[in-house]
């Protein structure tokens, strides 16, 4: 089998690692991106098949998203899959009291880091040969309905689903496909809080129940072991109980 190049954002920990990992076992070739090296040398010491490549990478700076695609260019001369997946939040805050300091903490990760990894997988796969490539955003089940202060996080999640379908369109005729996972509650630290209990759209808190993180991994290196002339627009995964479908 040809050697297989993925890159995934924000690999040091939760979903990415999971991903990554999945694809590691999967014998792929991963460039773990993040911005911890430590962290992501931590996710390549839990692998024990496939080839690793670390890039410490800021997705908010263009210069280190630049880099970061020159490193896998140089190192391995192609790019097949972009798990385009890092991102971040802020604590709960009623929009009336949310701050331009938060939103554009949130928008900076969450939806221009993602559109300038994408960009540059994107501009890697169209220009090589043979050419083409599989972009799969990270989107949530925040791409769909929102949790009670939640602005920057919902808003930004439902602009991945609108750069998802933009990214599809645009790549056809260059042997591009782009999809999306939504993910709900998958146990990581970033969910850590749903054993604790989390708002509701009816103002109680309530615990929500979480599912094993390696299932979103299985469901990512399921979208990029598919051939370039299919595609899983989307996808959604989530805790099988979680209040999510229903009235909320």
């Amino acid at each position: 089998m040809a050697e297989r190049v993925a890159v995934v954002t924000g690999a040091g920990s939760g979903v990415g690692r999971a991903a990554a990992l999945a694809l590691l076992k999967d014998n792929w070739t991963v460039a773990l991106a993040g911005r911890r090296k430590d962290a992501l040398e931590e996710t390549a010491g839990m692998a024990n098949a496939g080839t690793k490549l670390i890039v410490p990478t800021d997705v908010r700076e263009p210069e280190q998203v630049a880099a970061l695609f020159a490193a896998v260019a140089a190192k391995f001369g192609r790019l097949d899959v972009l798990f385009n997946n890092a991102g971040g939040n802020v604590p709960s805050t009623n929009f009336g009291d949310f701050t331009w300091e938060q939103w554009t903490s949130v928008v900076a990760v969450n939806l221009n880091g993602m559109f300038l990894c994408a960009n540059a997988a994107f501009r890697m796969m169209r220009d090589q040969s043979p050419r083409g490539g599989r972009i799969i955003n990270n989107g949530s089940i925040s791409a769909h309905a929102p949790r009670p202060g939640s602005v920057a996080y919902t808003s930004t999640k439902h602009a991945i689903t609108g750069l998802t379908k933009s990214i599809a369109l645009d790549g056809r005729q260059f042997d591009i496909a782009c999809g999306q996972v939504d993910i709900g509650n998958a146990a990581t630290p970033m969910t850590a809080r749903m054993a604790r209990g989390v708002p509701q759209a009816n103002g109680e808190t309530k615990v929500e129940p979480t599912m094993d993180v390696d299932h979103v991994g299985n469901a990512v290196r399921f979208m990029a072991d598919l051939p370039l002339d299919t595609n899983v627009q989307f996808i959604t995964i989530m805790a099988t109980k979680m209040p999510f479908v229903g009235r909320g």
